[in-house]
C-alpha cells in the first residue's frame, strides 16, 4: 500500500517539500495556519501553503490551535502512515507526535544543533556563519530536538539575504527529504541522536528588532540588513518615520554613530567603525528605490 502523508506548513519555504510530496506520496491532509490579514489594506491572506495545496487539490484544514478536538478527529480520519511538517509554526503535542506510525518528520534549515528554534536563516546570517543547510529530523516534544536523519550544508553567499538564502534552502530541503524518506519508510535509516555540544538557539523575530543601533560597528549592521530582508526589515529613524533599508555595504570612513553623509554617490550612515553605505532603501509610505534616486529627490539627507 502507498504511505499515507500528512503535511503540515505555512510560508513559502515549505512549498518546495509539499510539491514534492505531492509527486513522491498519498497525501491525504495539508494543514496550515489560518488566514490572516496582510498588505496595507489588512485584506485576509491564506497562508501560500493553502493555495498550493488547493491548487493541488488536497483537503485542507486551518485550525488556530492544533490541540482543538476537530483537528485530532480530522488528522485521525485521514490515518496517515507519516506526518511531514516544513516550517509549520506550531507546536506538536505528543499525542500528535505519537499519532503517525512512522513519526512526524520536520524539515528544518539549519546544520542542528546549530540554531534551533523560529529564525534560524537570519540567525545564521546574523551571526557571519559561512555555511548552513537543512537538516531532516524526527520531531520529539522539544523544540527542534529531535534525532537527525539526514543533513546537507550550502555555503552562505556575502549577498544573501534572508530571502534568496531561504528560496535556496527550501529547494534543498525538498531534495534531501525525497532522498531520506523511502530509506527511512523501511528501516534502513535510523534517527541519529542530535550532539550535544554546538547547541544554539533562536526565537521569533519582532519590527522593533529590526531598528538598525548605530553604535555597532558597520560589518554587524550590514549583516542585520541582509538577516532581515525582506521581514522584519531594518531601519533607521529619518525625520521621525521609520526609513527602510533594504540593501547596503561597508565603506572604509569614518563619521560619529548615526551621522549621515554621502559617499560616492550613496547615503551613508556614521557607525562605531567604518560606514554603512545604503544601496536600496524605502523611505515611509513611498516605494523601494536606489540610494542614488534617493540623494536625487531628497536635500536634507547629510547632516
Amino acid at each position: 500500500m502507498p504511505t499515507r502523508v500528512v503535511f503540515m506548513g505555512s510560508p513559502e519555504f515549505a512549498l518546495p517539500s509539499l510539491r514534492a510530496i505531492a509527486k513522491a506520496y498519498d497525501i491525504t491532509g495539508v494543514v496550515t495556519q489560518p488566514d490572516r490579514p496582510a498588505g496595507r489594506g489588512k485584506q485576509l491572506t491564506p497562508p501560500p501553503v493553502k493555495t498550493l495545496a488547493q491548487e493541488l487539490g488536497l483537503p485542507v484544514i486551518q485550525p488556530s490551535r492544533l490541540r482543538e478536538p476537530e483537528a485530532m478527529s480530522q488528522l485521525r480520519d485521514w490515518a496517515p502512515d507519516l506526518i511531514v511538517v516544513a516550517a509549520f509554526g506550531q507546536i506538536l503535542r505528543q499525542e500528535m507526535l505519537d499519532l503517525p506510525p512512522h513519526g512526524c518528520i520536520n524539515v528544518h534549515a539549519s546544520l542542528l544543533p546549530r540554531w534551533r528554534g523560529a529564525s534560524p536563516i537570519q540567525a545564521a546570517i546574523l551571526a557571519g556563519d559561512a555555511e548552513t543547510g537543512v537538516t531532516i529530523t524526527r520531531m520529539d516534544k522539544g523544540l527542534d530536538t529531535g534525532p537527525i536523519l539526514s543533513q546537507r550544508a550550502i555555503s552562505i553567499a556575502a549577498d544573501d539575504t534572508a530571502g534568496t538564502l531561504s528560496d535556496r534552502l527550501a529547494v534543498l530541503g525538498a531534495d534531501l527529504l525525497i532522498e531520506t524518506l523511502p530509506q527511512y519508510i523501511s528501516g534502513d535509516l535510523k534517527p541519529i541522536p542530535q550532539p550535544e555540544n554546538g547547541i544554539s538557539t533562536t526565537s521569533l523575530l519582532t519590527k522593533a528588532e529590526g531598528l538598525l543601533e548605530t553604535n555597532q560597528i558597520a560589518e554587524v549592521l550590514a549583516r542585520k540588513v541582509r538577516a532581515f530582508n525582506p521581514w522584519p526589515g531594518a531601519y533607521i529613524l529619518w525625520k521621525n518615520q521609520a526609513l527602510k533599508i533594504h540593501r547596503a555595504h561597508v565603506a572604509s570612513g569614518f563619521a560619529a554613530p548615526g551621522k549621515l553623509s554621502i559617499h560616492n554617490g550613496l547615503p551613508a550612515i556614521g557607525t562605531a567603525f567604518k560606514l554603512l553605505v545604503v544601496d536600496e532603501l524605502q523611505p515611509a509610505g513611498k516605494k523601494s528605490m536606489s540610494g542614488v534616486e534617493f540623494l536625487r529627490g531628497t536635500r536634507q539627507w547629510s547632516d
